[in-house]
């Protein structure tokens, strides 16, 4: 049986990073993910921001591996073509007592080493962020906040460690671990074996780590409850539009995506059920209404998509440390936002700890940083969409109307590992649109079952047990 230097568990935007890291390495690597694709866990409801460092208690992993990441995002982003905008953030008072607020929010950030903070007044707010509500009186302006598509960067962050020599394995579901001469993990695809472990399993990172008898943490998820507006609404808010955080969280933000359609959320709910995705009307209510105080202008119809996203809570900072119980285990637990942000910088902090805990680290003579960055007709102008057309005529075949996605978008994402229609949709946004797939579901299918010979019967929404077409009575 194959021993393995370092296997991952969890294959979001943190395992991923991790991944990618110490692909730099001559080390045999693993990632293994109990879901069908990447991305499927945590990472899949994430907003998309990429925090500039405001907001977390100074002296916290949060605020320093937030203001790290920051800069690697940018970085990253270019050398695997993931597109990432700097849009800036603004937190918005209403009162002069909350503005006194903003001051110590402004001070906390720059020792944490957050770059050109600024308190902006109600004029610049005006010219700035025309749809602000007029009652805003100041806001704590930090340019260096920006917005990233957080399923894409977890597939070329895996694409490339993949390119680099780590193996990944899909729906591998770890089921029991044993610390013998190396950690042993049996899973529900086979036995791995492995000399150092690294636990990045999010919301069940506590389960993880209790089959090796740590179970000094527990993961509560905290349900936040979003909501999609149509794509026609992209330029309601030039900024990430905070209030004031809560005690347990940001608030409901006014957030630009990187695809264009504003969120609106979230709530924040320590629930218990770690696959309680549902949303409700109690949640639509106080997000709208609190969107309502920051940008008066936004309406219910605008309202495209309901989701809910469970962050793995525990406690008010990161776990991560290795753990003396199991020598060569390494917890990455409590991963909440601004975890998205923060995940390069994590990526360093467990190679550290694995190099300071007896891992030989000797770099590869070729590593491959860079990947060709991957096309996306709907946000390319219409000059190279045109060239585009010309030299390949699978992109003018457009199968998404409402996010315009090409046949040979989607054909490249079933290249690049997509089994699944919600893998499709992360990688392309086919099915994202108002629509929600009623005009390209069909064409998608036939695509999918075509490239991966698989029957249409067989084709499921996001894996196993959520199959599209319904099964006659006849079949097995």
């Amino acid at each position: 049986m194959k021993i393995y230097d370092v296997i991952i568990i969890g294959a979001g935007v943190v395992g991923t990073a991790i991944g990618r890291e110490l692909s730099r390495y001559k080390l045999d690597t693993a990632l293994l993910e109990k879901e069908t694709e990447l991305a499927f866990g945590v990472s899949k409801s994430n907003s998309g921001i990429i925090h500039p460092g405001t907001q977390n208690p100074p002296g916290s992993l949060k605020g320093r591996l937030c203001v790290q990441g920051n800069i690697l995002t940018r970085k990253i982003s270019m050398e695997l073509g993931v597109d990432f905008k700097e849009t800036g953030e603004l937190i918005v008072a209403f009162t002069e007592e909350e503005k006194l607020r903003l001051y110590g929010l402004k001070k906390e950030g720059e020792s944490l080493g957050v770059p050109r903070l600024e308190i902006v007044d109600s004029s610049w707010l005006r010219k700035n962020e025309p749809n602000l509500n007029k009652e805003a009186i100041a806001a704590l302006f930090a340019p260096t906040a920006g917005i990233i598509s957080p399923y894409r960067l977890v597939y070329d962050l895996s694409e490339n460690a993949a390119r680099n020599g780590v193996e990944l394995f899909t729906e591998t579901k770890v089921e029991a671990i044993e610390k013998k001469e190396y950690f042993e993990i049996s899973t529900s695809m086979g036995v791995f074996r492995a000399r150092f472990l690294i636990n990045a399993a999010g919301l069940f990172a506590d389960d993880v780590s209790g089959m090796l008898g740590i179970d000094d943490f527990k993961i509560t998820p905290r349900k936040g409850e979003e909501f999609l507006l149509d794509k026609k609404k992209e330029y309601l808010a030039n900024h990430l539009i905070f209030p004031l955080p809560a005690r347990t969280s940001k608030g409901v933000l006014v957030i630009k995506t990187a695809d264009g359609n504003p969120i609106i959320g979230p709530t924040a709910e320590d629930i218990e059920d770690k696959d309680d995705l549902s949303t409700t009307d109690e949640g639509l209510k106080k997000v709208l209404a609190d969107a309502k105080k920051l940008i008066p202008s936004i309406d219910e119809r605008d309202i495209i998509a309901y989701f809910a996203g469970l962050r793995p809570v525990s406690g008010n900072d990161f776990i991560i440390r290795h753990e003396e119980k199991a020598p060569g285990f390494i917890n990455v637990a409590g991963i909440q936002s601004p975890g998205l942000t923060a995940a390069p910088a994590i990526a360093l902090m467990a190679r550290d700890l694995l190099k300071e805990n007896g891992l030989a680290l000797k770099k590869k003579l070729m590593f491959h940083s860079h990947r060709k960055k991957t096309i996306h007709l709907f946000a390319a102008p219409i000059k190279k969409a045109r060239a585009l057309i010309k030299k390949d005529p699978g992109y003018g075949d457009i199968v998404c109307r409402c996010e315009m996605v090409s046949a040979k978008e989607v054909e490249g994402a079933v290249d690049r590992g997509a089994k699944t229609m919600d893998g499709i949709k992360f990688r392309t946004r086919a099915q994202a649109g108002r629509c929600h797939g009623s005009f390209c579901t069909t064409r998608l299918m036939k695509i999918l079952s075509e490239k991966t010979n698989t029957p249409l019967k067989e084709i499921t929404k996001r894996g196993r047990g959520s199959e599209i077409v319904k099964k006659d009575r006849g079949d097995d």
